[in-house]
């Protein structure tokens, strides 16, 4: 039995919830509350954990030689116990922790499903993929959750491969979720490390818990992260690998400074007055991405690497847009930017990059001198469950990156026809007002704005839930109904020339004279 196929009988458990009147937004936290336990047991027998976590009344056995309404009414107390634990890690995981089961043998069916499941293949592969594979099926099948708290694995394994965190290093996500980058991180210094056997105790120690922190806001979205770090070996400290908190608040403030920050911020702009309160943040925004982007900067450590998911705004917005760039060019060496597909986050419209940047200093002017655009989303293919994106997907854009983490291997300018170029600093400077939304590629997928649906469908699709997961949607149509959009007159192909020396044309690009707005989204 595959990982996948676990995966798909995990996820049929969830007709039973939905006889007990459980909907789709609440299959994963009712199913993972007791699923945990489960792999808990399983991750101490198979020597993942070095010892229980868990408490003996809370521990699998106490529940497969139950039954009936003895199992119902003991599984509540258990949770009840849980959440109110002296052990600070257990009390997060299971804070405010309640089944929504009514039915004795729902319950006994969901605990007799899961312990007849045969666990080798999951074992081998790692119960926290496992467990990473349910939360994938969530996003992708109910199309929920995907905004909050889901960044497509392939991009994850891209970015981890081109990074290449390494032991030793403290790595951080401000915008954590799940934990999605932290435990790509965590699985890539293991693969290189023999599952840290290579590395000292003291190396080893270091690596399961001060090596890896997060920052989350939502209290469900971060009871499942403390999970799946726990079940891939990642402890953290008192609070976990994944702490409960705003990044954009004071809490942020506290984060250490960091080797290497991954991360996929939230997107979309406060409004009501719930913009950042940080007071150490250089440009005063309401814009989320901008402010998380100046918190990644700040948090660098001299010399350490970044990789950041930033929705298309924030490479072209003006005003404090333009001075966050500037101050990110001159601060660090941005060397790549990748613009991805349309549409991988599964939210309709939304366009994304990541930019690779290495921190020279906080005082540093001038670090930025070349930029390298790698071109993924003209003429891509539409992704979705036909065409799912894989690494594969990925291998050219990794090819033309280079073996070497901060993008200084050896690269070639691939010309006009190309899907990677170079750009100075001196060209987007004075020929793109210090724009980084750069493209050349006539893209023939591209979608006309006629396409587009009605700004008030967008914004009852962007209207946050509270805690439930709701969708990214990039706010691009207001301005197109409105008739506010105008398209740049253009350029003739002699006016602007790229750092290669060859000639390019100036990208037609739509502009805004309304400010793009995108709602919530982040990553496993």
């Amino acid at each position: 039995m595959t990982t996948q196929d676990i995966v798909q009988k995990l996820w049929n458990l969830c007709d039973v919830l939905r006889d007990d009147g459980i909907n789709y937004s609440d299959y994963v936290t009712e199913l993972v509350l007791l699923l945990f336990i489960k792999m808990e047991h399983e991750s101490t027998e198979s020597g993942v954990l070095h010892k229980h976590k868990l408490p003996d009344y809370a521990r699998w056995g106490e529940f497969t030689r139950r039954s009936g309404m003895d199992l119902l009414l003991y599984y509540k107390e258990a949770l009840l116990k849980l959440s109110q634990s002296t052990d600070p890690l257990i009390a997060a995981i299971y804070a405010d922790a309640q089944t929504s089961l009514k039915e004795p043998r729902h319950l006994e069916q969901l605990v007799k499903s899961l312990d007849g499941i045969d666990w080798f293949s999951a074992e081998r592969d790692g119960l926290g993929d496992l467990y990473e594979g349910l939360l994938e099926k969530n996003a992708s099948e109910t199309k929920s959750g995907a905004g909050q708290y889901f960044t497509p694995r392939p991009l994850i394994d891209t970015i981890i491969q081109v990074i290449k965190p390494q032991a030793g290093e403290t790595v951080q996500d401000p915008a954590a979720a799940t934990g999605g980058f932290l435990i790509a991180a965590d699985r890539a210094i293991k693969e290189r490390t023999d599952n840290l056997y290579d590395l000292t105790e003291r190396e080893r120690q270091f690596q399961r818990n001060p090596a890896f922190i997060g920052m989350e806001l939502v209290t469900s979205t971060r009871r499942l992260a403390l999970m799946n770090c726990l079940l891939h070996g990642m402890e953290g400290d008192d609070q976990g690998v994944v702490h409960l908190g705003n990044t954009l608040a004071s809490a942020g403030s506290s984060l250490p400074r960091s080797d290497v920050m991954l991360s996929n911020p939230p997107f979309g702009t406060a409004r009501g007055g719930g913009g950042p309160t940080r007071d150490d943040l250089t440009f005063v925004t309401s814009n989320k991405q901008l402010a998380f982007l100046q918190h990644i900067v700040r948090h660098l450590k001299d010399g350490g690497r970044a990789a950041v998911v930033l929705p298309d705004n924030v490479l072209f917005e003006a005003g404090v847009g333009a001075d966050v760039r500037r101050d990110l060019m001159d601060k660090c060496r941005l060397h790549t930017i990748l613009r991805l597909p349309t549409g991988i986050f599964y939210a309709q419209g939304v366009k994304t990059n990541v930019l690779f940047f290495e921190k020279v200093s906080q005082a540093a002017t001038g670090s930025t001198q070349e930029v390298w655009v790698y071109d993924m989303r003209a003429n891509a293919p539409k992704f979705g469950k036909r065409t799912p994106l894989t690494n594969a997907h990925f291998a050219d854009f990794v090819a033309a990156y280079g073996t070497d983490p901060n993008g200084r291997a050896a690269r070639q300018d691939q010309g006009e026809q190309g899907r990677f170029r170079r750009f100075s600093r001196e060209w987007i400077a004075t020929e793109r007002g210090d724009s980084l939304d750069i493209a050349w590629l006539k893209d023939d997928n591209a979608e006309d704005a006629a396409d587009l649906p009605e700004p008030a469908v967008l914004a009852r699709a962007a209207a946050p839930g509270g805690d439930q997961p709701f969708f990214t949607v990039l706010m691009i149509s207001a301005a197109i109904f409105s008739g506010s959009a105008r398209r740049p007159a253009p350029v003739s192909p002699q006016a602007s020339r790229p750092a290669s020396g060859s000639t390019t044309r100036t990208p037609q690009l739509l502009s805004f004279s309304t400010e793009p707005c995108v709602a919530g989204c982040c990553h496993m």
